[in-house]
């Protein structure tokens, strides 16, 4: 069977960055880099994201595209023997990731509700909290949501490459960018805002610690969607003239940005109210309500908002569950539409304990963290890591000739030895060391 490609670059670029921004760039970033200090965390971010992020991300577009398979398929055509390992963990990364994933992406269905309801359109920061926490504590509501969201995930899949993930990121992540710097205005005018912005944009060097770093980290990789197989099976999808570095730096480009004004939208707005920049996943449910209570239309502005997040949290998820569909295709022949539906259901009803875990379940932990945040913990703190470890030695020591001509397009350009001494040496001692200092 002709395997799918993407119709055009710009698809590509837009359907990988679409994967990349998500929920990672607009609902994770902005609580994790107000948990970690603001500045300090912002800048190590970036300085990951445009070194280990770019080399690794381009070796994975390279190795789909060498191979034309999915993650596992992809080890198993170049080396065989145990490297195929590599790649069900990135699809197990995948199938995990998804399963938690999907009940926040519940969450924006349930706001969309609210912000029609009007039920959310206050500036008190108590009763935008009580809301968010009774909501997500509430052992039916949220998993109602929590299906419709993989619904929608599983239709636009079956849809295919093109038709499905291809357009959907044409049409719709633009329209999240222009609407953010709407926010973004707005939100730099409110009386307080500026200290969330300094806190944002200064850095203070003497908060970086070991868990920090693994942090920053981890959401470099989670926020490009490294280390899970997806840019392995993107890349697969992507013809031979691409040219695979400038799809990379663009899709960084488009991710980082998006951080960066996903943390000028929030953040400012936390300072301004009064919000706990702690506040943890439910930071931006809490924060942007807030905005909208002092817009012009403000409940228009609510309801575009959340429906644009479903967007972004679809374009990640799609990719999510893409990888995982890929893999039933390739490893068992199954046709598309029934791996989409039986993978559907088994992600659903691994993300029933994530949910009710910040609930009913909340008092059962494992090493301390319920099923929701442990699930986080593991995928982007130690999973992920672990797996482009692994993936740098192969790409470095293994395989290099064949990612090498794939990168070089028949030319043999400069920066092409400095990513091979990159991914040989820099990459798995740089991750093992943030490894190792965080515990």
């Amino acid at each position: 069977m002709a395997r799918s490609q993407w119709g055009s670059r710009l698809g590509f670029i837009l359907a990988a960055a679409g994967s990349a921004i998500g929920l990672g760039a607009i609902w994770k970033f902005p609580y994790v880099a107000a948990t970690n200090g603001g500045g300090a965390f912002l800048f190590i971010y970036l300085l990951i994201c445009l070194t280990l992020g770019l080399v690794l991300m381009v070796g994975e577009m390279a190795l789909g595209r060498a191979t034309a398979s999915s993650a596992v398929g992809a080890f198993r055509k170049l080396k065989g023997g145990a490297w195929p390992i590599v790649g069900y963990i990135g699809v197990l990364v995948c199938f995990l990731i998804y399963s938690f994933y999907s009940v926040v992406g519940g969450w924006t269905i349930a706001y969309i509700g609210k912000s029609l309801e009007g039920s959310i359109l206050t500036a008190d920061s108590k009763v935008l909290s009580a809301i968010f926490s009774h909501f997500i504590a509430n052992p039916i509501e949220p998993l109602f949501y929590h299906a419709g969201f993989a619904l929608i995930t599983l239709s636009v899949v079956i849809g295919g490459v093109q038709k499905g993930i291809e357009n959907l990121s044409k049409f719709l992540m633009p329209a999240l960018f222009v609407l953010m710097l709407v926010l973004i205005a707005r939100g730099l005018t409110l009386p307080g805002a500026l200290e969330g912005l300094v806190y944002f944009v200064t850095p203070d060097f003497g908060k970086v610690t070991g868990g920090m770093l693994v942090d920053a980290m981890g959401l470099a990789f989670f926020s490009l969607s490294l280390g899970m197989g997806i840019m392995i099976t993107y890349g697969s999808y992507v013809e031979k003239q691409a040219n695979l570095m400038s799809s990379a730096l663009w899709v960084i480009a488009l991710t980082v940005t998006t951080c960066f004004l996903a943390g000028l939208m929030v953040l400012p707005a936390v300072f301004a109210f009064g919000f706990d920049p702690s506040a943890g996943p439910g930071l931006t449910f809490i924060t942007m309500p807030a905005v909208f209570a002092h817009l012009p239309f403000g409940q228009l502005f609510a309801v575009l908002f959340f429906c644009l997040l479903l967007v972004a949290a679809l374009t990640s998820s799609v990719s999510l569950l893409e990888v995982v569909v890929s893999f039933m295709i390739d490893e068992f022949g199954m046709a598309r539409r029934r791996a989409a539906i039986l993978v559907s259901l088994a992600i659903f009803l691994m993300g029933v304990p994530a949910s009710l875990s910040l609930g009913v379940w909340s008092e059962y932990t494992v090493f301390g963290k319920g099923v929701f945040d442990l699930l986080d913990y593991l995928t982007s703190n130690l999973l992920m890591p672990v797996v482009e470890v692994l993936l740098a030695l192969f790409i470095g020591w293994r395989v290099w000739p064949t990612i090498r001509d794939e990168l070089a397009q028949g030319r043999m350009p400069g920066w092409l030895h400095a990513v091979k001494g990159f991914v040989r040496y820099a990459a798995p001692l740089l991750i093992l060391t943030i490894l190792v200092r965080s515990v």
